[in-house]
């Protein structure tokens, strides 16, 4: 999944960018408001971590544009303001989860995975196609009763597929949503990492292959059938 940084304290940022990446997180960062506003509205991510206080347009001004311009992808706000009167304002400018800094990483990684859990998958945290399963809270994967190890990347590809399953994704939708920004990828890049899952997820097991190439789209899809 790929997550939007609007944060200006450059420490907190990248601390906050290095520990995602860790949980297999793609993740922009943006140090001011106008260019984070620029990348929320040109760009497409799961989820915005939002700061109140920002050089340039402040954070819930971009919230508020945002919302006005139909962009509905999860906002978190942080703040280093804990009064009531605060918090109202930011949910009040279409904001959906509100962290007051300083802050634990462990709960902002709560806060973002509460976010992104569609509402079909609010009873649990587990994805499932076939007998293939992805653990979100604890980033194990399984087929047919057996562990799967996935890199940091192939983890963040499969759980993206398997967010969309039965759905034909682009190349180009794979990398915005897999990768950052500023990541040097190419469309081949996607097919390497699909070879590799293929070769950890479905060569195993030949009578039922779950990655299937569209061809004609330049995508993958996958599904229980072809």
């Amino acid at each position: 999944m790929r997550i939007l940084v609007i944060e200006d304290e450059h420490k907190i940022a990248n601390a906050v960018k290095q520990g995602l990446e860790h949980e297999s997180y793609a993740v922009d960062v943006i140090y001011n408001g106008n260019e984070g506003y620029d990348m929320a509205v040109t760009e497409e991510y799961d989820v915005i971590i939002l700061d109140v206080m920002l050089p340039g347009v402040d954070g819930i001004e971009i919230c508020k544009k945002l919302r006005e311009n139909n962009i509905h992808t999860p906002i978190l706000m942080l703040t280093a303001k804990s009064q009531i009167e605060d918090k109202v304002l930011g949910f009040n400018s279409g904001a959906d989860d509100y962290l007051t800094k300083p802050f634990a990483f462990a709960e902002l990684l709560v806060r973002i995975k509460a976010l992104t859990r569609r509402p079909q998958s609010s009873a649990g945290t587990i994805l499932t196609i076939a007998d293939l399963t992805l653990d979100t809270t604890n980033y194990e994967v399984k087929r047919a009763g057996q562990k799967i190890r996935l890199s940091n990347k192939e983890y963040s590809l499969l759980e993206y597929l398997m967010h969309h399953k039965n759905q034909t994704l682009t190349k180009e939708q794979i990398i915005h949503h897999v990768w950052d920004y500023d990541a040097d990828v190419l469309p081949n890049s996607v097919e390497v990492y699909i070879r590799h899952l293929r070769a950890k997820i479905d060569d195993p097991f030949p009578k039922n292959h779950l990655i299937h190439t569209v061809k004609g789209f330049s995508g993958y899809r996958l599904s229980e059938e072809e």
